[in-house]
């Protein structure tokens, strides 16, 4: 915030003015609510069953209040580390995504960011100068627990008239690697058998490496802003036509990867679950209105026990709403479990 006569400017700190090791842990926590649920489903799409069906939920992972869907808490989580990104131009890329537990409706999320690297941009003549913050994002539950664990980069402006700092961090060095046993871990005592023997169709057996799916119907992009609001997220460019520098509103990241899980879960509706992210890369900016449709390729499945682990990759283009033509907006490497 920065003072000007009598008024108080609220907005998130410039690129210039991070540093390496900043914390920023002052986001409200957020309790998950059936209401949070039926809302990101309605702008998504989602078709994961276990987060639409409590009965099928109590018979595979235990009684209780029904899973949370794992997109509404990444979305929370995301949401809850835009303090420092309130000018944010454009989210480049996530690595490493790791849900270590699966929280359900009820649970309460409060999430910590720290500032890990810092790379100055080239400088263009007639572009204003920007950097890059890779930013580490750790979620817990209410009880400590450790739920997400990932990084983020963000491209932020410098403050008009600013030095470049000369950040020079290598940002190839953040790594994409997952656990697989850690991946795992995060649905161990579920009753795969269970969700295997009430579910009809495809499971995890009839895969094979190499399988593609490609959604014909595809999905408009529509409500940018509530999904926005609804998961606490103050990036200024997902609101404000002005703070994008593109003189419209940016859609959020997480709202095209919602979509693109919702088109993976129609290609294979007998994904358990959703467990980790390898990587995850924004190729180019998705406007509402724009119509996303996915590919969906089966990357490695990988058994163990009474399901596996499956590798998808998830490439999404976006007809836009302009009439101008369509781009590849999305490159996602996602984990996911089946039965």
């Amino acid at each position: 915030m920065t003072a000007t006569g009598a008024a108080t400017i609220v907005a998130g700190p410039f690129y210039d003015e991070l540093r390496a090791g900043q914390v920023f842990d002052t986001s409200p926590w957020l309790t998950l609510t059936d209401g949070h649920a039926a809302l990101h489903q309605a702008i998504l799409g989602d078709r994961l069953r276990l987060a639409l069906d409590r009965h099928l939920a109590a018979e595979v992972i235990g009684p209780g209040p029904t899973l949370a869907h794992p997109g509404l808490v990444c979305d929370v989580a995301i949401g809850q580390s835009t303090l420092p990104t309130h000018r944010v131009i454009g989210n480049l890329f996530y690595r490493g995504l790791v849900l270590r537990r699966a929280p359900r409706i009820g649970d309460t999320l409060r999430t910590t960011t720290e500032i890990v690297a810092l790379r100055d941009n080239s400088s263009k003549p007639g572009r204003a100068p920007t950097g890059l913050a890779v930013l580490r994002v750790r979620t817990a539950d209410q009880l400590g627990r450790a739920v997400l664990d990932f990084h983020r980069c963000a491209m932020l402006p410098m403050r008009p008239g600013a030095e470049p700092p000369g950040h020079a961090d290598d940002l190839d060095q953040i790594s994409a690697e997952l656990d697989n046993a850690a991946l795992w871990a995060s649905v161990d005592g579920w009753d795969l058998a269970a969700f295997r023997e009430r579910v009809p169709g495809t499971h995890s057996d009839s895969l094979a490496v190499g399988d593609r799916y490609a959604t014909e119907t595809g999905d408009t992009v529509s409500c940018a802003p509530e999904l926005v609001r609804m998961t606490l997220n103050v990036a200024g460019a997902h609101s404000d036509p002005a703070a994008s520098g593109r003189g419209r509103r940016l859609v959020y990241g997480g709202h095209t990867i919602g979509i693109a899980l919702s088109h993976a879960t129609r290609a294979l509706p007998n994904l358990v679950t959703v467990v980790g992210w390898r990587s995850c890369d924004h190729l180019a900016p998705v406007f509402e209105g724009d119509v996303l449709r996915s590919e969906v390729t089966v990357e490695s499945v990988d058994p163990r026990g009474r399901g596996a682990l499956v590798d998808l990759r998830a490439r999404t283009l976006a007809e836009r709403v302009d009439g101008s033509g369509s781009d590849p907006v999305l490159d996602w490497r996602l984990v996911a479990v089946m039965a």
